[in-house]
């Protein structure tokens, strides 16, 4: 097809989305390099993501231009290159996140640097969805949100807590001050810990470098917090029974997790190949799948629209600070982070995504579980 030809093609798909080529509106695309065009026909969403990074093409609102082509559902029209067909191919046959392979994937995104999470997040560095009822600035909604988990798992003082998937201690450290509980945190992340332990220091927490699936002891309650994204679909069966392993029988377990409304057996191959390696949104059917004969389900609460001004806000620090850590990431990168987070609120606030919090008991709550909202 000529190049023409192919321009009008993409032209015609964009329209159905009320996005222009070089037009008007923030969400329009403004166009540099007209290889963008068969880049993106060929390439899908990885095609679409890199030509951005390289520059080829800019948009003054790439969180509303998102939102429009994922409500007009233009990504499921997108075509696979042969390297995503293969990532695909992958991903069904091996597991991605066996336990070889989970610190590695967890250093490619965690550990780049605390700098950049330190300026990007909230003061407790909060690296997931916040709760933004009665809450007007990000600080606030992070608070909420912890406070939200511990009200749900009915937390007590002196209570021992697993936080599965820990970061760099937020949670634990919230639990610790203002519960009166004691945490055990575990992350494959090795810049998570040495940062998470000196925040915590002088509370009853313990973060430790280690994959959960080596956790072997018994706690009153258990949180994972944005961890189940990396469990990947084969190991969701193993993920839940190793936390039912070491669940007490009349405690609480919290799955907090992004969702996708299909089952998936493979990552979007942009976030794949450079924000999240062989990170996988679960969904409903398969959480349900892994948790049979395994836990009661006593409450499940979505609050993904949350996750837009959340994504927002992120990027609103992120970019307030960049010049403080530029030299020591690059131009590229900045594209590249402000694409994953400006896109994924986009997505979140066409419902493309949702955020699950999910109170799991293991024989049931006596006389009923009262949800926390």
């Amino acid at each position: 097809m000529s190049a023409s030809g192919l321009q009008q093609q993409v032209v015609s798909i964009l329209a159905t989305a009320d996005v222009k080529i070089n037009g008007p509106d923030p969400w329009d695309l403004q166009i540099h390099d007209n290889r963008f065009y068969k880049r993106v026909l060929t390439q899908g969403t990885l095609g679409l993501g890199e030509s951005y990074m390289d520059g080829w093409w800019d948009c003054e609102r790439i969180d509303e231009f998102a939102f429009k082509v994922i409500r007009a559902d233009l990504y499921k029209q997108a075509k696979f290159g042969w390297k995503t067909i293969l990532q695909m191919l992958v991903a069904k046959l091996l597991n991605m996140q066996a336990k070889g392979k989970a610190a590695r994937n967890a250093q490619r995104h965690y550990d780049i640097g605390n700098d950049l999470y330190q300026l990007m997040l909230d003061k407790r560095l909060v690296y997931s969805c916040a709760y933004w009822k009665n809450a007007d600035n990000l600080d606030q909604a992070q608070e909420n949100k912890l406070d939200l988990i511990c009200r749900k798992i009915r937390l007590q003082p002196g209570q021992r807590v697993l936080d599965i998937g820990c970061g760099w201690g937020s949670f634990a450290k919230f639990a610790a001050e203002k519960y009166g509980a004691e945490v055990v945190g575990v992350t494959v992340s090795k810049e998570q810990v040495e940062l998470g332990r000196e925040l915590c220091k002088g509370l009853p927490v313990e973060l430790r470098l280690q994959d959960y699936r080596d956790v072997n002891e018994q706690f009153d309650h258990i949180v994972s917090v944005g961890m189940a994204e990396h469990v990947g679909y084969k190991n969701h069966r193993t993920y839940l029974k190793t936390a039912a392993r070491c669940l007490k029988d009349n405690g609480l377990f919290l799955l907090h997790t992004i969702g996708v409304n299909y089952s998936r057996t493979s990552a979007d191959p942009f976030t794949d190949t450079y924000i999240f390696p062989n990170c996988l949104i679960p969904s409903i059917k398969q959480l349900g799948a892994a948790m049979e004969n395994v836990f009661v389900m006593e409450d499940w609460h979505n609050f993904g629209p949350y996750y837009d001004p959340t994504l927002m806000a992120w990027f609103h620090n992120f970019d307030a600070n960049w010049n403080k850590i530029q030299g020591e990431y690059g131009d590229r990168f900045y594209r590249m982070w402000k694409y994953y987070l400006l896109s994924s609120a986009g997505s979140f606030r066409a419902r493309n995504n949702q955020l699950w919090q999910i109170v799991l008991s293991k024989k049931g709550i006596l006389g009923g579980y009262e949800s926390v909202r």
